[in-house]
């Protein structure tokens, strides 16, 4: 499963410093408006422990970790919407990810030059969502214009569509986001093929001072109103020091850990940003492990087994016969499959099985 975060916020926030520490890819980062005018593309091992666990374990010829993918878009600045700064090209990249990952810049530095010539950072959260609607708004009436003119036969279907898009329609002009439209599924087609910009959940990342760091930015003014306006939207914060990341990001695993215990910080902040946009998106990870490779899969909470299977191959979920399921701690109690089997803990699950988060799964199928 192919999991899309656009890096998204004003002009020299931190955005490209962040994306070279996801990455290692060596984004541009400099010192002045649109550096970014191409979005950059890093693809980032997710960090899971378990993955190590199960390695240590199995001993297979390879380990192989499933992967995020982390799209750097260009700053956006007010008036994106209406083409300014590069606006619509940066506008239809965000369109392209599963989540917005929103970077906002919650330390004061006069040799950073900031694009509306203050720190606040709520303001700037404000720009970004309002370029957002205005463009969500654009693609909406177009959608109205297009249902009235099929609407004029007669067709209900047409007509139901065209007042769930005026009440949309409605629902944006009142600045409210298209994620908070309470409507059904079904009625969701009047606008689903239109992909709607503010529909797409949302993280706010607050970029801080080294000096900020340690305790989280519990002490910065700025961090405290990012996370309440989060909280308002039920939305999530995570804080990092973007050119701390960066220096962690060069480091091999032992000295990333005690680079990571000397600033009394338990994970980097990088992993609780992906683990974050993993909750924010409901995503769990299952794991096959066998001599030839230990594999983590990435899958959405709910799936059932045949789909779970379906990641790996298509042929695994229309084959579905059963999956031999054994839960990861019963796993590490026991040291490997076989033992796990002769304790009792492995279980064979059918069609209607609901994967857990941690699941080691064989799927047996028919070809």
């Amino acid at each position: 499963m192919s999991l899309r975060c656009g890096i998204v916020g004003l002009p020299n926030v931190g955005k490209s410093s962040l994306f070279n520490a996801l990455s290692n890819a060596g984004a541009e980062a400099a010192n002045f408006p649109f550096c970014t005018i191409d979005p950059n593309v890093g693809i980032v091992p997710v960090p899971d422990p378990r993955l190590t666990k199960l390695t240590e374990l199995v001993k297979p010829k390879k380990t192989i970790p499933t992967n995020i993918e982390f799209v750097d878009i260009a700053g956006l600045v007010k008036g994106a919407s209406e083409g300014k700064g590069k606006g619509n090209a940066f506008l239809s990249h965000i369109r392209e990810v599963d989540i917005i990952v929103h970077v906002v810049r919650c330390f004061e530095n006069d040799d950073v030059i900031h694009v509306e010539g203050s720190v606040d950072p709520v303001r700037d959260i404000h720009i970004i969502d309002s370029e957002l609607l205005f463009k969500d708004l654009e693609s909406v009436e177009k959608r109205i214009d297009r249902l009235k003119k099929q609407s004029k036969s007669g067709d209900k279907v047409m007509k139901a569509q065209l007042e769930v898009a005026e009440r949309l329609q409605q629902h944006l002009e009142n600045g409210e986001p298209v994620r908070t439209f309470e409507i059904g599924e079904e009625q969701r087609e009047a606008y689903k093929d239109v992909f709607l910009l503010t529909e797409k959940p949302v993280l706010f990342v607050c970029n801080v001072s080294e000096d900020d760091i340690a305790n989280s930015g519990a002490d910065n003014p700025y961090v405290q109103q990012v996370r309440e306006l989060a909280e308002s939207r039920g939305s999530q914060t995570v804080v990092v020091c973007a050119s701390i990341e960066a220096e962690i990001a060069e480091l091999d695993e032992e000295a990333k850990l005690e680079f990571l215990q000397d600033l009394g910080l338990e994970s980097a902040g990088l992993d609780l940003l992906i683990r974050a946009a993993y909750a924010r998106l409901g995503l769990i990870t299952y794991f096959t492990a066998g001599e030839k490779e230990v594999r983590a899969w990435t899958i959405r909470e709910g799936f059932k087994a045949p789909q779970a299977a379906g990641v790996i191959h298509s042929d695994f979920e229309r084959g579905f016969i059963r999956a031999e399921t054994i839960a990861f701690a019963d796993f590490v109690i026991h040291g490997s499959e076989s033992a796990a089997r002769d304790a009792g803990k492995l279980r064979s699950e059918g069609k209607e099985y609901l994967v857990k988060d941690g699941d080691v799964l064989h799927f047996r199928f028919n070809v």
